[in-house]
């Protein structure tokens, strides 16, 4: 049997065994497949929508890459555009994603969503799905740590005329109701949001969490640069000072927009935003928060700083002639009657982009720990033929971003490449086999 009538087969119908499923069709899944095809391990991408629909459904319309365009390295597809320095916007991320399917033509299954993972009778796997049901040796959940927006359980106490939408949902300024907005959080999300409503005129109210900022550039060069020369990118999770701890970590906000900037959330406040520290809760139709404003906005600066001061030495001690460069210098600060309250009624909207949760309620199987996240070494779980694939932190900094994908999904490939070394023929062959048995001869 030929490696295309393997995959051309895998299309044409649902297939009741495979060696491998993959589970998600995102940039983690794909580059999983981009290995295996190369290696030619049978498999199958269920992807219960789109390969990209979460850029095309799930990102605002001003969405841009926050990394430096050089940092897209899916396998076999490095960045080729005319601004490695640049940051592609989101109809150019979704063009280089349709790029890189088409370079390799995967074997996926679109609009097939797994309803259930659970383990076979005789070993295995069977997976449940929109389209039917089938087997499989191995399985890889690359379904990513984004499925649910976070949002508290009382929000449903806000007054009804409020509409309440997540990041994902969220489009722009005009498809909300007119009047003020609060935006809740300052990861990148919250950060860019609360910017992107700010430049389009519109009153926003942000409650400021413990996110950690970074500048754009230091010293000449972008501070992604940097970093990924002192190998921030490439240090594993077993190395990081914090441990598995930063793997519930929140990224340091700023943005590629317009070519890359800061988000100086003091700015915002010096020119009209109302800043507020962490939101704490609801009393009555009235919206408490921390006090903690001035701390939040210290930490981000100080975690800024912190960051630079490892340049300024990697830049000493390796002998790089560049200028120096003076260090941020606060341009607003809350008072010590900072307000800590907000009339729910003067709001139009809330923007919650307080994170994201996984949703692994679909599958059946011991691989969890107490929190709900997979054991896992590099990939490969507690659970011998189940592995997962595309979440932060899974080995080092870059794995949750089109830097440190391919990486992984190479390093799995090859262990699921010596998992099916023996040299048994898969399902999907002892179908062909059976069905060319049983098919009447000419004669």
């Amino acid at each position: 049997m030929s490696e295309r009538t393997s995959w051309d087969t895998v299309r044409a119908r649902f297939p009741a065994h495979v060696p491998v499923a993959i589970v998600g069709g995102g940039q983690a899944g794909l580059s999983l497949s981009w290995y295996l095809r190369r290696d030619g391990v049978e498999h199958v991408v269920l992807e219960r929508s789109t390969v990209c629909h979460e850029w095309t459904d799930a990102r605002w319309d001003s969405f841009c890459l926050v990394t430096p365009n050089w940092q897209c390295r899916l396998p076999g597809w490095p960045y080729r555009g005319a601004d490695p320095d640049g940051f592609m916007v989101k109809a150019e991320i979704v063009e280089y994603l349709r790029g890189f399917v088409a370079s390799f033509d995967p074997p996926v299954l679109e609009g097939t969503a797994v309803e259930r993972l659970g383990p076979g009778p005789d070993g295995g796997f069977v997976l449940t799905t929109s389209a039917g049901t089938l087997t499989a040796d191995h399985v890889v959940l690359a379904t990513g740590g984004y499925a649910r927006p976070v949002v508290p359980g009382w929000a449903g106490q806000l007054p009804d005329a409020v509409v309440q939408l997540s990041a994902a949902e969220y489009r722009n300024a005009d498809r909300l109701p007119p009047g003020e907005v609060l935006v809740v959080g300052t990861g990148q999300s919250g950060a860019q949001i609360a910017e992107d409503l700010h430049l389009a005129g519109r009153t926003v109210h942000l409650a400021v969490g413990r996110a950690p900022r970074i500048a754009r550039a230091y010293r000449g060069r972008d501070v992604v640069a940097w970093l990924a020369d002192l190998g921030h990118y490439d240090m594993p999770i077993d190395e990081h000072r914090d441990g598995a701890a930063a793997r519930v970590g929140t990224n340091h906000y700023v943005t590629g927009r317009d070519g890359g900037r800061d988000i100086d959330l003091r700015a915002f406040a010096r020119d009209g935003m109302h800043l507020y520290g962490a939101l704490t809760g609801l009393r009555g139709t009235t919206l408490t928060f921390a006090g903690d404003l001035a701390a939040n906005l210290d930490n981000a600066d100080r975690v800024n700083d912190n960051a630079l001061d490892l340049v300024d030495r990697h830049i000493a001690a390796a002998g790089i002639d560049v200028p120096t460069e003076p260090r941020y210098v606060p341009v607003w600060a809350p008072g010590p009657d900072h307000p800590t309250t907000l009339d729910a009624g003067r709001i139009a909207a809330v923007v919650w982009c307080i994170g994201f949760s996984s949703d692994w309620s679909w599958v059946h199987l011991p691989a969890f720990d107490g929190r709900g996240y997979p054991t896992h070494t590099r990939g490969v779980t507690s659970v011998p033929g189940l592995s997962v694939l595309g979440l932060p932190w899974l080995h080092t900094w870059g794995s949750g971003r089109f830097s440190g994908i391919a990486r992984d999904a190479e390093h799995l490939a090859g262990h699921l490449g010596r998992q099916l070394a023996s040299g048994a023929a898969s399902g999907l062959d002892r179908e062909l086999a059976l069905a060319s048995a049983a098919a009447p001869t000419a004669g």
